[in-house]
């Protein structure tokens, strides 16, 4: 049956009210019935089967028929497009059914032909965009000549229907339709979103782009803000390029237009509800930003430069002056206040991208309400590293994720063309950067940098469609670099056409202001005095009159860091207190082991409830994910957000943390602890994408702004965490070093040696332990869920915060020796050494020191061998070392020989870690011999390998295998596996 059959029983009477509305007026009528007219009409001049593609929305422009119309005549084949999308309407046209337009008859075919060049010109003129200021842009082919389209200067002054489509009229011919193509699509700006499958979204672009754009008139006064800003952005380049000449600043000379840019999406922002901004940009341009948009005082930048301002060392070492972050409150042209924030960043380009997101995202859910309208993210890219780093595409997946969308990015390319010494042409395969845009459906606008009111209309856009649609919109300003990769390089080694060109080109200040002149909208007097007071004002600076800092009002997250304070080397002598009331181990009890009524689990999470009833009420003795659980269930007792993400978290990897469930027979999720009886906050655990490098970061940034969540990221395998490695370098072991800024991120990493292979035994403790110093981190390897228990607990007891690693457990999940009994939950604190209850004092001779799941290997030889002579004493906590409480357990053992035991080979693991603190007291060290690789690949090599570490480890003789022995047994593991 036809689709639309119903349509014969309708009032034909309401519908001819309907169409006549739609004709005098398409916008006021409900949108379905715009789209069917559209169709409606296009049918009259082809039958349905044979209508040419239709436009982006789904729709056709035609001459309007009847209500009532005949039937159709015979049509010839529909024209067939090429590979460009563009129809052959070149065939004859004798057949072809004629529409009206004024007087004239006109072929079909041609108003299709002009339907097809509108369409291209929508779709591909930004390739034929005028948007490079000092070189001719490549031939990108966008076949957009009349000839194309089978039409020809011979038609240029016929009247076409499909004119109506752009607003021109019935009546417009050729000539103008072109003319208005061209002036649209072909000018300074190059609009990239015919691409975008959403009608609504489609339309509202379509309806900015070709109505607003081309009447845009930023009015007098705002255009001398414009000039105004591009004055400070280009004076100030200027001024420290005079007065510090050979310093390195990452100048924005060739971008200056960046700064105009920032102040309207700001200014826009804030007309639109938007109360806070977080910038996050690595070094182009960055002092320029903070001077002529944080509003840092110029006496802090040149006394940085000067070499007289006094570091803060209280935190660390601090980083250099184009890395630091600052805050700051700005009022706009309109009046407005806005909070505005620039993250710190470190030089591995784009990192910080996800930090902002996730800062982002917990100053939405915290600070105001959930509302996205009022903070907005703008991220401001390279053209060659927004191409070229991998982390872009991953911060674009997660941009629509219910785990981490923050309501919309403005993203900002300050394109200089080349990346270091890079031409664009060997710095990527597509034909733009932001190509990785049309994956999410944004919007590109590829911009002028000389052309500063396009700039600017670009930048209100995308501030109004990420307040109108909460997603991601792209802003491409291609300008140049005037100097090299710094101020001391010599960019004419690498691209010296270009550099000549520069060389001679005005800067956008001097473009703009000649534009302005020309058209009578200031006068040369005007703006050469406005350039004269701001180099006064800038030396005035310079000498020390001093500049009143920028009013600021610390915002209530802000207030939480406030509170705490910088840690001791006496606060990791002993753990606060992290027990629990027994009233509150029952909230959690009770909402681990109950399901809603008419809820259906699937056999096995019977099962997983019937245990955690027996655990909570009956044995009152804890495994490992009933203590995990039991941790973020009190937290949010208190108050706290606890926030967990990464891959299977809901699950957990070994399917053992259960804290989401689904239906059986629905799927539908149930997230237990969010149902805890009385006033409680809320468990928000997300499975995150495949990523670790770009979730990671964004767990960081979430941290960065809420001291008071707990925020957890777990490893699917703590090997995957090697995919991170840039944002544990660059931050979570860094930030307070280097830009004195605490963090409280718990990141969970599986590992152990179970006979797993390589990828998935080692979390590569080393490498943070080589990382660790001066308390910047702490690194723990944790043998019981009570343990576990106080050390997430203590994350937020601290007055102070400090990133925490744990190298989580795998096959100690289930090991019915790893369990605490329910009272040590209720009291205690995290103990940083744990004794051994077994051995007895006056027999030891041997003490073996051990961290993490190669204990419960030993206490098994220890327990099955009667071995009372040898102690196992486990190091919970390797990073602050516990050297106190260590000591007060050896003294126990003052005869004893004391050995480091670990499962990684021995140029792994915590061997090396060990001796800066015991290189003294440590006998030796028995772990696996020094390899290239974490471990092997063969289950029995394992076996016997850890068969071997154990008997090394009490003393035992030595199994004596020959090589022989050893080459078969792994051939045969080989052969097997």
């Amino acid at each position: 049956m036809d689709s639309y059959s119903y349509i014969a029983n309708a009032d034909a009477v309401a519908i001819e009210t309907l169409y006549q509305a739609y004709q005098q007026n398409p916008e006021s009528v409900d949108f379905g019935w715009r789209k069917f007219f559209e169709g409606f009409d296009f049918s009259q001049q082809f039958p349905a089967e044979e209508a040419p593609a239709t436009n982006g929305s789904g729709a056709a422009s035609a001459p309007a028929g009847p209500v009532a119309a005949p039937a159709a005549p015979a049509a010839p084949a529909a024209p067939q497009p090429n590979d460009y999308g563009v129809l052959n309407t070149v065939a004859s046209t004798n057949n072809a059914p004629a529409g009206l337009v004024g007087n004239e008859t006109v072929p079909n075919d041609k108003e299709t032909a002009v339907r097809n060049l509108i369409h291209a010109y929508r779709s591909r003129g930004h390739l034929r965009a005028k948007t490079n200021p000092v070189r001719e842009r490549k031939d990108r082919q966008p076949h957009l000549d009349l000839s194309d389209f089978g039409l020809s200067e011979a038609d240029l002054d016929t009247p076409f229907r499909n004119g109506e489509t752009l607003g021109l009229g019935p009546k417009a011919t050729l000539r103008d339709i072109v003319a208005a193509l061209e002036k649209i699509y072909t000018g300074t700006v190059g609009f990239e979103y015919m691409y975008i499958r959403d009608p609504e979204v489609l339309d509202w672009l379509r309806e900015k782009i070709e109505r607003e754009a081309l009447s845009f008139n930023p009015g007098a006064e705002y255009k001398k803000r414009i000039l105004k800003k591009l004055n400070e952005a280009v004076v100030f380049e200027n001024f420290l390029h005079t007065k510090f000449l050979g310093q390195k600043r990452f100048s924005l000379e060739g971008g200056e237009t960046t700064i105009p840019a920032l102040d309207a999406i700001i200014g826009k922002g804030a007309d639109l509800g938007v109360q806070e901004v977080i910038i996050g940009m690595a070094h182009r341009g960055r002092l320029n930003v903070l001077a002529n948009i944080m509003g840092k005082t110029y006496e802090q930048i040149f006394s940085e430069f000067e070499g007289t301002a006094i570091p803060d060392l209280t935190m660390g070492d601090g980083d250099v002056k184009y890395h630091m972050g600052y805050s700051s409150e700005v009022e706009t042209a309109n009046g407005k206040k806005v909070n505005l924030k620039l993250a710190p960043n470190p030089s591995h380009l784009e990192a910080v991208n996800p930090v902002v997101e996730g800062f982002v995202r917990a100053k939405i859910e915290h600070q105001y309400g959930g509302d996205y309208h009022k903070i907005l993210p703008i991220l401001i890219h390279g053209d060659a590293a927004l191409a070229g780093q991998g982390i872009g595409y991953e911060l674009t997946q997660m941009s629509q994720l219910e785990g981490y969308k923050t309501g919309g990015t403005v993203h900002f390319v300050i394109n200089n063309q080349v990346g270091f010494t890079t031409d664009f042409e060997d710095a990527r395969s597509s034909i733009y950067c932001t190509d990785l845009a049309k994956m999410i459906d944004a919007p590109v606008i590829h911009v002028n940098g000389d052309d500063p009111e396009a700039v600017v209309f670009a930048a209100q856009l995308a501030a109004e469609y990420r307040q109108q649609f909460h997603a991601d919109f792209f802003i491409d300003m291609v300008c140049y670099r005037r100097h090299g990769h710094n101020e001391s390089d010599e960019p004419k080694f690498t691209q010296p056409t270009l550099y000549n060109i520069i060389s001679k080109h005005q800067n956008p200040r001097e473009v703009y202001n000649a534009t302005l002149v020309e058209r009578g909208d200031v006068d040369a007097e005007l703006a050469s005095q406005m350039d004269k007071e701001f180099r006064d004002t800038l030396q005035a600076r310079l000498d020390l009159v001093k500049q009143k800092p920028l009013p600021y009002k610390y915002q209530a997250l802000e207030n939480e860091w406030r509170s705490l304070r910088r840690s001791t080397n006496e606060d990791f002598a002993q753990s606060p207190e992290t027990g629990v009331s027994e009233e509150v181990v029952a909230k959690v009890a009770k909402a681990l082991t109950t399901i809603p009524d008419g809820f259906k689990p699937i056999k096995q999470i019977d099962n997983l409830l019937r245990e955690r009833r027996k655990m909570f009420y009956e044995t009152r003795v804890l495994n490992w994910a009933a203590g995990e659980l039991l941790a973020y269930g009190s937290l949010l007792t208190e108050n706290h957000v606890v926030r967990v993400s990464g891959q299977d978290v809901q699950r957990g990897t070994f399917s053992h943390r259960h804290a989401v469930l689904h239906d059986a027979e629905t799927s539908a999720p149930y997230n237990s602890l969010n149902h805890l009886e009385g006033e409680h906050e809320q468990l928000c655990i997300y499975n995150s994408l495949l990523s670790e490098y770009a979730v990671l970061g964004f767990e960081f940034g979430y941290g960065m702004a809420n001291p008071t969540a707990l925020v957890v990221w777990e490893a699917q395998f703590g090997d995957f965490a090697n995919g991170a490695q840039t944002m544990i370098d660059q931050f979570v072991v860094s930030s307070e070093s280097k830009w004195q800024r605490m963090n409280g991120l718990v990141m969970l990493l599986p590992h152990g040696y179970e006979g797993q292979g390589p990828e998935h035994s080692n979390a590569r403790p080393e490498r943070f332990l080589q990382l660790a110093a001066e308390n910047n981190i702490v690194v723990a390897n944790v043998t019981t869920p009570a343990n576990f228990f106080h050390l997430l607990r203590r994350q937020l007891a601290w007055s102070f915060r400090k990133p925490l690693v744990v190298m989580s457990p795998k096959s100690m999940l289930r090991n019915p020796l790893c369990v605490s009994p329910l009272d040590e939950f209720t009291s205690g604190r995290f103990r940083e050494v744990l004794a051994d209850d077994y051995a007895e004092a006056k027999k030891v001779k041997r003490v073996l020191l051990c961290s993490g799941k190669v204990y419960y290997d030993l206490l098994d030889e220890q327990r099955t061998s009667n071995r009372t002579d040898v102690a196992l004493v486990r190091v919970e906590q390797l990073h602050p070392f516990p050297q106190q409480q260590l000591q007060v357990e050896l003294s126990k053992y003052p005869k004893a020989k004391v050995f480091w035991v670990q499962e990684e080979p021995e140029n792994m693991g915590y061997w090396n870690y060990l001796l800066r603190f015991m290189r003294r007291e440590l006998e030796d060290v028995v772990a696996r011999k020094p390899s290239a690789s974490p471990a092997t690949g063969y289950n029995k090599i394992h076996v016997k390998e850890q068969k071997d570490l154990v008997a090394r480890a009490f003393d035992k003789p030595k199994e004596a295998v020959a090589d022989g022995q050893i080459k078969e047994t792994v051939a045969v593991a080989k052969k097997q596996e």
